[in-house]
């Protein structure tokens, strides 16, 4: 990937239009302030510098770039939420080795888009037509107010093998292209026809609210009772979930994802105030599908049914978020009800009392685990979970906890999951005044660069690179001294955002130093820069004059001595 295509994306994008998607910003002293989504906050802590291109949240530090923002809130890999933004800005991204297919790829993605949007719009007119009065009468029935059909673009297709077909014919768009996109149907004959036909149609929306898929449920008699969209270039059903579109910024202020599966759940759920529900799409939950709501919030609540298959699937995934790092309850509704029913004969009382009994993920596991399964089960889980994690912390963190609650020993747990045996426990280094004050003075030091770039390469000829003390701050340097005159950010790890981010803060908050100011501050660092000098050259010749000692050579003794009084001398005066 080349930087010079993120450089073009980011040049094209407004970081301010970007996160005002998510959130409300105003603005305050020449920038934009808003409600942080990252943690759970009520009051403006979020800075976004539209002209130099960054955010930071002076609460939880979290920083970057636009691209930074769009991964984080989405819960996307770093390349997705490039290729993501690429595309909104028109860019073309040049991998290393050139994809002679990539643009045939992309207009046929934006061809399948512009289907989807065309059949949605069909969907929705057939519902309020004569013919749609069956799927009307179906959400009459289940008390779907016409809001939120509206705000979900629900529709209705017709009971004709070929309605959504002349449509996109009409649109100029062919029959193979339909089948293509997923729209259309071919047996094995060869014979083309709709996918959907008489049944209510769910449009399946991605994050930036195109209609990518669609789920629909027979409304008279049928099989199955649900049918998806199949996988295409525009839609994997295991990446994306049902309203997370309608409910991600109210995840970001709950810092909640009501998660549950069918699509009339989610409505229901969504209609009856619990605005931060949405659903998986027809399979078991999936990393990805956990990755996405981890970018809106840190705790999950799984609604299933009390039933032996509910039990089973929130078992599946609570292991899956637990294993993200992700809190997770368990909302298990009465044996015989779904959200649909339970909240349309018992309203917001009836699904709050479940919400209180609600387990905790990892206990409701442990206990599923210790009531339902054989020991060498509990032991086999138990090792498959911690192999699992990938984060250390988090093993350290889950292992006692998971011995204690499922009784086995935590010895033999931790060995058979692969730890590294214990041969007691390591002693923690003793944190000293000197290893504080290296970084508090790398820092100090550092921040001169980031504030004033023109500096660095009169810095980098004096040897700045002398005076910064920790690994961290050498390797920042480095990185300031190679992409100097660059946009730097792409190319720092998170704690470098954020001190690079404090940094230009800073500079904006107390206005930049000029004058005399600004060369007192010049002439301090290289005088630091000097002074540093001074002694590893002193070091050295000390070293060299014990080496001559040694030997018994008596004119490199006096050499290094001449030398060394010397280099006393200029650090007395």
């Amino acid at each position: 990937m080349q930087s010079d295509a993120i450089q073009l994306v980011k040049s094209r994008l407004n970081i301010a239009d970007v996160v005002r998607r998510y959130v409300d910003l105003k603005p305050v002293s020449g920038r934009w302030m808003g409600v942080c989504p990252f943690h759970q906050e009520t009051k403006p802590s979020m800075s976004v510098n539209e002209q130099e291109g960054f955010f930071y949240c002076f609460g939880c530090q979290a920083s970057g770039d636009v691209i930074d923002f769009f991964q984080r809130i989405n819960g996307l890999e770093f390349r997705e939420a490039l290729e993501q933004l690429a595309a909104e800005a028109g860019v073309d991204l040049q991998n290393t080795k050139p994809d002679p297919h990539a643009d045939e790829r992309r207009k046929a993605k934006r061809l399948f888009l512009d289907m989807h949007t065309w059949a949605a719009k069909h969907y929705q007119d057939n519902l309020g037509r004569a013919a749609g009065r069956v799927a009307r009468d179906y959400l009459k029935k289940r008390g779907m107010v016409g809001a939120v059909a509206r705000d979900f673009g629900l529709g209705y297709s017709l009971d004709g093998w070929h309605d959504l077909d002349q449509f996109l014919q009409s649109k100029g768009f062919t029959q193979q292209q339909g089948v293509e996109s997923g729209l259309l149907s071919t047996n094995a004959k060869g014979s083309i026809y709709d996918r959907f036909r008489g049944r209510l149609i769910f449009p399946i929306q991605n994050l930036s609210g195109q209609v990518i898929a669609f789920g629909g449920r027979i409304i008279t008699d049928g099989e199955p009772k649900y049918l998806n969209s199949s996988d295409s270039p525009i839609y994997k059903k295991g990446e994306h979930l049902y309203g997370l579109y309608q409910a991600r910024r109210h995840m970001t202020r709950s810092r909640r994802a009501l998660l549950t599966e069918g699509y009339v759940d989610v409505l229901s759920l969504q209609q009856f105030g619990y605005k931060d529900s949405c659903g998986v799409l027809g399979t078991a939950l999936t990393s990805e599908q956990v990755r996405r709501l981890a970018g809106f919030c840190n705790r999950v609540d799984l609604v299933f049914d009390g039933d032996a298959p509910g039990r089973k699937a929130a078992l599946r995934s609570a292991e899956m978020i637990l294993l993200q790092g992700l809190k997770v309850k368990v909302v298990l509704l009465p044996e015989g009800e779904d959200v649909d029913s339970l909240l349309q004969q018992h309203g917001t009382d009836g699904f709050d009392a479940c919400q209180t009994d609600a387990q905790d993920g990892l206990g409701f596991a442990m206990h599923t685990l210790r009531t339902e399964h054989s020991p060498k089960e509990i032991m086999t889980w138990a090792q498959d979970f911690l192999q699992k994690l990938q984060d250390a912390s988090l093993k350290a963190y889950y292992l006692p906890r998971i011995a204690q609650g499922l009784g086995l020993a935590e010895a033999e747990l931790r060995s058979s999951a692969g730890f590294s045996p214990r041969r007691g426990r390591t002693p923690r280094p003793r944190a000293t005044t000197s290893m504080g004050r290296e970084d508090k003075d790398d820092r100090y030091f550092l921040s001169f660069p980031i504030q004033y770039p023109d500096y660095v390469p009169n810095l980098t000829q004096k040897g700045f690179g002398t005076i910064l003390k920790t690994s961290w701050g050498q390797g920042l340097w480095a990185k300031l001294v190679q992409h100097h005159g660059q946009d730097v950010l792409p190319h720092l790890d998170d704690q470098e955002k954020r001190f690079w981010a404090e940094c230009r803060l800073k500079l904006e908050q107390s206005c930049a130093l000029s004058g005399e100011e600004l060369a007192g501050e010049w002439k301090h660092i290289c005088g630091r820069i000097e002074t540093v000098r001074d002694k590893c050259q002193r070091r050295e010749l000390i070293q060299a004059l014990k080496l001559a000692q040694e030997q018994g050579d008596e004119q490199a003794v006096a050499e290094c001595t001449k030398a060394l009084n010397a280099s006393l001398g200029r650090n007395d005066e």
